[in-house]
C-alpha cells in the first residue's frame, strides 16, 4: 500500500524483504531515501541500519523507521541507530507523506549546499593558482629593481639633495613592494602544496648582517638606527630563502612601526640548544585586544585574513607559520605607545650528529 501511495507521487519506490535485498539494491541503485521497517526475518532494521551507518556509500542516506512498534524505548532506540524519523503503524498517508517530501527537501538542500562548496572550493583554488602565478611572474622583475635601486642608494649615500631622497624613497617603495609579493608567493603555494622546502646549515650570523646590509635605506629614510648584537658560530638547519623572509617581515615591521630618529635592536644568541632571534622596538606597540587578536591571526591554520588597522597579518603568518614548520617558537610582547619585541628561537645544528 505504501509502494503505491508513493509512486503516485511520482516517486521511484525499490522493495527489499531482507538486509540481503536491501543491500542488493543499494549497490545496483542510487537510493536517496530509507523507509525501514523493524522486524527483517533474522535481522532488524535496527541493526541493519547501524550497519548502512558505518558503511561510507550509505552512511549519508537518511533512514526512516515505519514500525507498530511505538513504545518508547523502540523510539529511542531508531533514532539511536541512526534514524531521522520514526513513524508508527498505522499511519497517517498525509501526515507521512508531508515527512518524507521534508527529507527529500532536505537531501536536495544538502546536495545543493555540496555542489555550491565544491564549486567554492574550486573558485579559491583557481584563485590561488593565480596569486601564485602573478605573484611569481612580478618577483623577478621587482627584485631587479629592488637591485638596481639598493646601487643607486649606496650611490647617493653622501648626497643631500631631492635626487637621492627620491632614490632612497624608490628603494623603499621597491623592498616593501617585494616582501609583499614574497609573503604572497609563499602562502600560496603553501596552501596548494607547492612550496619546496631545501633545508641546509646555515650561519645565522652570517644571514642576518646580509638581511640586515639590504633593509639600511628603509630605516635611514626614518633616521632609524639598526643595533646589531650577534653571537657568532651559531648555525641551524633551515631553508635559506623561507629564513631571510622571516627576518625581512619582522625588520620591515619594526622599522615601520617605529618613531623616527630612533633605535631597532636586534639580538642573536644561544639559549642551551635554541638560536633566539629578538628584535626589539620602542614604535607604537600595540594593545592588549590588537595582540590577542594577533595571536589568533597568526596561529590560524590555512588561512589568512589580514588585519587591516595594524597592517599586520600576512608578513606575521608567515613567521609563524614557517618558524612552527621547521620545529621552532615564534613568540612576541607589546606595549602600546612604548614598543613591540618580536622573535623566535630554532633547534641549533646538533655538532656531533653532524659529523
Amino acid at each position: 500500500m505504501l509502494k503505491g501511495i508513493l509512486e503516485r507521487e511520482s516517486f521511484r519506490v525499490f522493495s527489499a524483504l531482507d538486509e540481503f535485498a536491501a543491500l542488493e539494491t543499494l549497490e545496483k541503485e542510487r537510493i536517496d531515501l530509507i523507509l525501514m521497517d523493524v522486524m527483517l526475518g533474522d535481522s532488524n532494521g535496527y541493526d541493519l541500519t547501524l550497519r548502512l551507518k558505518s558503511m561510507d556509500p550509505y552512511q549519508h542516506i537518511p533512514v526512516i523507521f515505519i514500525t507498530h512498534l511505538r513504545s518508547p524505548e523502540d523510539v529511542v532506540r531508531g533514532f539511536d541507530s541512526g534514524g531521522v524519523d520514526y513513524v508508527a503503524k498505522p499511519f497517517n498517508k498525509m501526515e507521512l507523506l508531508q515527512r518524507i517530501k521534508h527529507q527529500i527537501r532536505l537531501i536536495a538542500s544538502n546536495q545543493t549546499i555540496s555542489r555550491q562548496t565544491a564549486e567554492l572550493k574550486e573558485a579559491i583554488l583557481n584563485r590561488d593558482r593565480m596569486y601564485a602565478i602573478l605573484a611569481h611572474d612580478l618577483r623577478s622583475p621587482i627584485s631587479s629593481l629592488k637591485m638596481i635601486l639598493n646601487i643607486l642608494t649606496m650611490q647617493t649615500e653622501t648626497q643631500d639633495n631631492g635626487y637621492a631622497a627620491m632614490v632612497h624613497t624608490g628603494n623603499d617603495i621597491a623592498e616593501q613592494l617585494f616582501s609583499v609579493l614574497d609573503n604572497l608567493l609563499k602562502w600560496t603555494k603553501s596552501s596548494l602544496g607547492m612550496l619546496s622546502y631545501s633545508p641546509q646549515k646555515l650561519n645565522l650570523n652570517e644571514l642576518i648582517l646580509g638581511v640586515v646590509e639590504t633593509l639600511s635605506p628603509t630605516a635611514k629614510l626614518k633616521n632609524i638606527k639598526l643595533d646589531i648584537d650577534l653571537q657568532s658560530g651559531l648555525e641551524i638547519f633551515f631553508d635559506v630563502d623561507i629564513m631571510k623572509s622571516i627576518l625581512r617581515n619582522l625588520l620591515i615591521n619594526a622599522v615601520k612601526f617605529s618613531h623616527s630618529d630612533s633605535h631597532v635592536k636586534l639580538h642573536l644568541y644561544q639559549d642551551e640548544e635554541w638560536a633566539v632571534v629578538e628584535i626589539i622596538d620602542t614604535g607604537v606597540g600595540m594593545s592588549p585586544e590588537i595582540q590577542e587578536q594577533l595571536r589568533n591571526q597568526v596561529s590560524r591554520e590555512g588561512s589568512v585574513t589580514p588585519m587591516h588597522d595594524q597592517g599586520k597579518g600576512l608578513g606575521l603568518w608567515v613567521v609563524y607559520h614557517f618558524i612552527h614548520r621547521h620545529g621552532g617558537k615564534f613568540f612576541f610582547e607589546s606595549e602600546e605607545y612604548h614598543g613591540s619585541r618580536f622573535g623566535f628561537k630554532v633547534k641549533l645544528v646538533n655538532q656531533d650528529l653532524n659529523k
